[in-house]
């Protein structure tokens, strides 16, 4: 187990709200020099200046070549010329099924969800050996439970669960660790959005989800945060597939 978080490199995608912010914050609580990326650049700077100076933020579209480029950049010039840690967390939804389904729907699913992490772990592997670093992506429940109208977006982190599979066994030998979280119910922007509700409704909405964890809450992103610490911290854990849930992929339900 690597001693302390303190002081190391961690790039964050999609840090301007929800999990990614919830991460940006815990980490930067156990001493990490912090990167934060997204395309508001008003959100992710309010949320930099709240952590302090050991978070910095840099806006970005995770889906352009270039931006990725400038966000390695900025992570590495943050974190004094090296970078410990990637977490994949920037994304997007798509509730539709097949009926509703189009190929400019799908095709942004997975260019959002799928190539962009893909394609910002390739660029951050060199630097990442260096350090003997980690990558974290972000899964779904939806990978447990099969719900009717998410096609595309379950589809999408099916492909990154495994894709992180892929990953760990082929950077192992550059002492890379490749992990996945999958989170469960946590109230955030991108579900808020996608419906149409605002942020409260959403809170609400989701809130009376909680019969569906057998731990009788939803999810904060600070839960998913800790699962992360772990995940960076555990040098002699790769491949792993966490589920941070609360139980809700056991498909629990009240006899």
């Amino acid at each position: 187990m690597i001693a302390s978080l303190n002081g190391k490199s961690i790039l964050i995608t999609g840090g301007g709200s929800g999990i990614g912010e919830g991460a940006a914050r815990y980490l930067a609580g156990l001493g990490a020099r912090v990167t934060i990326t997204g395309r508001r650049a008003d959100r992710i700077r309010t949320v930099a200046e709240s952590i302090g100076s050991l978070c910095h933020w840099v806006e970005g579209d995770v889906c352009q070549s270039a931006d990725r480029q400038r966000m390695l950049d900025a992570a590495l010039a943050h974190g004094g010329g090296t970078l410990f840690g990637v977490i994949n967390n920037a994304g997007i939804t798509h509730h539709s099924g097949l009926a509703g389904l189009d190929e400019a729907g799908l095709s942004r699913v997975m260019a959002t969800n799928v190539h962009a992490p893909l394609f910002l772990t390739q660029l951050a592997v060199d630097e990442l050996a260096r350090s003997q670093g980690c990558v974290i992506f972000i899964g779904s429940v939806h990978t447990r439970l099969a719900l009717p109208g998410r096609l595309a977006y379950a589809a999408s982190k099916g492909a990154i669960v495994n894709a992180s599979r892929v990953l760990a066994a082929e950077l192992g030998a550059r002492k890379v660790r490749v992990n996945c979280v999958i989170p469960g119910a946590v109230a955030t922007e991108i579900n808020a959005a996608v419906t149409g509700q605002d942020p409260q409704e959403a809170k609400a909405f989701f809130r009376n989800l909680a019969h569906l964890h057998p731990v009788g809450r939803i999810g904060e992103p600070e839960d998913i945060a800790q699962a992360m610490a772990y995940l960076l911290l555990a040098d002699w854990t790769t491949g792993a597939v966490l589920d941070v849930d609360g139980g809700m992929g056991l498909g629990y339900t009240k006899i």
